[in-house]
This record gives structure tokens, C-alpha cells and sequence, in this order.
């Protein structure tokens, strides 16, 4: 598993202009030394071409890779606002756009699945992977939804970026590692150490032999670089330690 920083972690200083896109991803890559990073579409300050091929060459001169756009509303947006995300994914070499689905008091299922459809014709036209995440209260909380997704949208280019800390108790995430493309952990700051961690143990657990990126966010979106770089830590050393058990 490779750690990825999410912008949403740093969302009030980003937003407030207390810190600016260029300044998140030089301490990304220079202070944190992540491996990559999740960019959220509220923080972009700037969207033509000239921006966004300067987003994605400091990424790569900072040797982080971009593992994904994150949209809160993208699925919400019309046809327009959905293909004009999916090309700022593409232009910063975002593999990735994530996402949760509409809550069921937005929309109804049948609805959704029809705007999923729009979704998933436009992705596919621009090689970009959706990947839900699941949150409660949308059409995506848990393994049943899931797979219920998948079946009826029935499509290569829909996967799952999976929150395991938000599954319902009912859910086995087990099951959903095989379209799983990329992790989310809302990290609490100021939590205990050890293995009163239920729910950062459990994510580990599932995900400790997933191959793609674990994206780490701060619960609240207020975090300092201190916040993230003991978060990250924390990740580092559980890995290490669980490959040396595994070596053992």
C-alpha cells in the first residue's frame, strides 16, 4: 500500500487562502514525503491549461504521484460540470476521480443509475476510472450497495474507493478488494495509540495487502502539517510492522 495525502485534510487553510495549491504540494512532497497525493476540485484556484500543466509537473519534479481527483458533488453536477471534472483529471494525470453517490433523499436509485450512465460514457471516453466512495446515507453505504452498483451499471470504468472505517456493521470489505482501486482513512487527530484504534485497525487489516494508494484525510479538514506528518507516520510504521510480521 502507497500513502497518499488528500487536499481535503488541509480544506480551511486552502480555502481561506492561508495556504495555496503550489504551497500543499511542495509540503507534500518536500515535508511529508508522501507518495502521492488526492487532489479535491475546490482547491484547484485556477483551471486552464497553462495551471494545470504546472500542477502536474511540480507533482512529478516532486516525485508524487497524482492518485486522484476528488469531487464530493460530481455525481449531483449535470452532464457539463461531470465532463469539465473528468478533464481536469485527466489533464493533471489523475487516474482516478472519486466520488459518492447521491443521497437517497436527493434522488431516487433509478435516477442515480441513470446519471451513473452519463457518468461512466464520459469517463470511459477520456480513459478516467470512477471510484465511489462509500459514505451514509448515499446509494453507496455498504457491501450490498456496492454490489448492487456494480451489477446495475454494469461497467468497467465504475470501481470502488473504499472508506472501511464508514462500513455499515453488516459489511464484509473483504468482498469488495476486487474493485477497490483506492482506499480512503479519515485520521482523527489526537488518537489514542495502540490497539484502541478499532477502526484504523480494521482498514489496515483489510486493506494492508491492497497494492494501490491508501488516501489520508484529517476528520474536519483542519489540519497542520504537524497533524499530517504524524498521521503518516503512524501508517508508515504500521505497515513496516506488519511486513515484519509477515516476514517472521
Amino acid at each position: 500500500m502507497k500513502l497518499a495525502c488528500a487536499s481535503t485534510a488541509f480544506d480551511r487553510a486552502l480555502q481561506s487562502g492561508d495556504l495555496t495549491q503550489l504551497e500543499w504540494l511542495d509540503l507534500c512532497g518536500r515535508d511529508l514525503a508522501a507518495d502521492g497525493v488526492v487532489c479535491d476540485v475546490r482547491h484547484f484556484p485556477r483551471r486552464d491549461d497553462d495551471y494545470l500543466a504546472q500542477v502536474k509537473k511540480m507533482a512529478v519534479d516532486l516525485g508524487l504521484t497524482v492518485a486522484a481527483v476528488w469531487s464530493a458533488d460530481f455525481f449531483s453536477g449535470d452532464e457539463a460540470a461531470m465532463r469539465a471534472c473528468i478533464a481536469l483529471a485527466g489533464a493533471i494525470g489523475a487516474p482516478l476521480l472519486s466520488a459518492p453517490l447521491q443521497t437517497e433523499t436527493q434522488t431516487t436509485w433509478s435516477a442515480a443509475l441513470e446519471r451513473i450512465g452519463i457518468a461512466t460514457r464520459l469517463a470511459k471516453a477520456d480513459n478516467i476510472t470512477l471510484a465511489v466512495r462509500n459514505a451514509a446515507g448515499t446509494f453507496a453505504t455498504g457491501t450490498h450497495d456496492l454490489g448492487r452498483l456494480s451489477k446495475e451499471a454494469d461497467s468497467a470504468w465504475l470501481r470502488y474507493a473504499l472508506d472501511i472505517a464508514a462500513l455499515d456493521a453488516a459489511s464484509e470489505p473483504q468482498d469488495l478488494l476486487s474493485k477497490t482501486v483506492l482506499v480512503w482513512h479519515a485520521h482523527q487527530t489526537g488518537e489514542p495509540e495502540g490497539d484502541e484504534l478499532p477502526k484504523t485497525r480494521r482498514t489496515l487489516d483489510v486493506a494492508a495487502q491492497f497494492r494501490g494508494f491508501l488516501a489520508l484525510e484529517i476528520a474536519g479538514g483542519d489540519a497542520s502539517a504537524v497533524d499530517v506528518r504524524a498521521a503518516l507516520q503512524k501508517w508508515r510504521t504500521m505497515l513496516a510492522e506488519d511486513l515484519l510480521g509477515e516476514a517472521l
